[in-house]
């Protein structure tokens, strides 16, 4: 496993307390390269797009590439290959195309414990198990 990327939610503590870290076991173990995204809604649709300011797209990108970066910083060891990566639109169908464009041989995602109206996987989750043309580590917490 070379390439690994690992989805993460900035705000989402599980991603930071179980899921990175795992990626970081699985990246010091083979020798590879973490690729640590996040997703943000797609502001630049019109429906939504017409309630912000112009500019707001790219201010929010800036914000949440800098959080992610202080919260990568504090938990993956340095001497680590990491490339940041902040996307734009719905989760598993970015997740999805970060995988194919960074080759990844292996995506790592969190998932919370499911509840009745989750069927074993988030929706995300499931869809990007169900899709990855490459291996799936699903991170309880």
């Amino acid at each position: 496993m070379k390439e690994i990327l690992v989805a993460v939610d900035v705000d989402g503590e599980i991603d930071w307390r179980s899921t990175l870290p795992a990626a970081v076991g699985q990246a010091r173990a083979t020798g590879g390269r973490l690729h640590v995204m996040t997703v943000l809604p797609d502001f630049g649709m019109s429906i939504v797009g017409q309630f912000f300011p112009r500019g707001y797209e790219k201010e929010m990108a800036d914000k949440v590439m800098k959080r992610l970066h202080e919260r990568v910083a504090a938990v993956v060891p340095a001497g680590l290959p990491v490339q940041h990566i902040v996307a734009e639109g719905n989760v598993y169908e970015a997740v999805l195309k970060m995988a194919e464009k960074t080759r990844a041989d292996l995506i790592v995602l969190g998932a919370h414990r499911p509840e009745l109206s989750d069927y074993l996987l988030g929706p995300n989750a499931a869809r990007i198990v169900r899709h990855a043309k490459c291996s799936v580590l699903v991170v309880r917490e």
